[in-house]
């Protein structure tokens, strides 16, 4: 059954953001916008990939205003493995993905992409690296020197001139940033969660950034393998808004200061999170 999801009427502030109980060790939220009949299968794969680990897990799937009727392709799940949220207009993936991230009942929360480019089977191995190492946030990098990357080279012009400009913003030591896959503990989502603002496509950065500055720096990136299953070359409008996006983090963070007191105020112990690192 899918989950209607009133339209957000907050102009792109954060909401206050409380998680639900942890009842399971996993949550993955899978944002999507239109992906045809490529949702089913990427859902029918995570479904295998998570069973066959062993895990308590669900799979959170939000509809960003799909209208190709794409979210009627995950009829059948259980509502316990998948649950369906559907937002009726198109807002951005990064406020589907804040939306489902408040939703996760999960120990460790995550995401992927809908498109597939990402095989979902790397979801295993970000569990095993959570356990094992228990650092705060597994992000995916096709910098890493195990990542099989089959992008063309206006696409990885791209992407290097992206990292660049990110570390010389933000500062991160961190080779990647916007690979589709993330795992998070959820003390770093309990703390940042309320924080973001990003409805688009730096949601990541933000993310990454913010958890950055509360002193959750235990940052793993881990190798994933990308088959690009789209044009020759990324659409210039996607390049322009990451970009624009992007600057208004900095501008955000780093110029007008909007997140300052905010983050002093869960750095002194007034945000109410118990997980926060000091």
């Amino acid at each position: 059954m899918t989950e209607a999801v009133p339209e957000p009427r907050d102009g792109g502030k954060p909401p206050i953001t409380v998680l639900p109980d942890p009842t399971l060790d996993v949550s993955i939220v899978v944002p999507y916008y239109n992906p045809g009949v490529r949702l089913r299968a990427t859902v029918e794969h995570m479904v295998r990939v998570m069973d066959a680990s062993g895990v308590s897990f669900e799979i959170i799937a939000v509809s960003d205003g799909s209208t190709d009727g794409s979210p009627f392709t995950l009829a059948g799940f259980p509502e316990s493995v998948v649950r369906r949220m559907d937002f009726e207009t198109n807002a951005g993936k990064g406020h589907a993905l804040r939306a489902g991230l408040g939703q996760g009942r999960g120990r460790y929360l995550g995401f992927i992409d809908a498109d597939g480019d990402i095989s979902p089977e790397f979801l295993a191995p970000f569990v095993t690296i959570m356990r094992t190492e228990e650092p705060d946030i597994i992000i995916g990098s096709k910098r890493h020197p195990w990542s099989v990357v089959h992008y063309p080279p206006l696409r990885r012009l791209y992407s290097w001139g992206y990292q660049h400009l990110i570390h010389l913003l933000f500062r991160l030591k961190v080779k990647d940033t916007q690979v589709g896959i993330k795992l998070v503990d959820r003390r770093v989502i309990a703390d940042v969660l309320p924080l973001l603002r990003e409805s688009r496509f730096a949601l990541d950065l933000e993310l990454l950034v913010l958890a950055h500055r509360l002193g959750y720096t235990k940052i793993v990136e881990a190798p994933v393998r990308i088959d690009e299953r789209f044009g020759s070359t990324i659409s210039l409008k996607a390049v322009w808004l990451l970009l624009m996006d992007t600057l208004g983090l900095f501008v955000r963070y780093s110029v007008r200061h909007e997140y300052d007191a905010a983050l002093r105020a869960r750095l002194d112990g007034a945000g109410g999170s118990d997980g926060l690192k000091r």
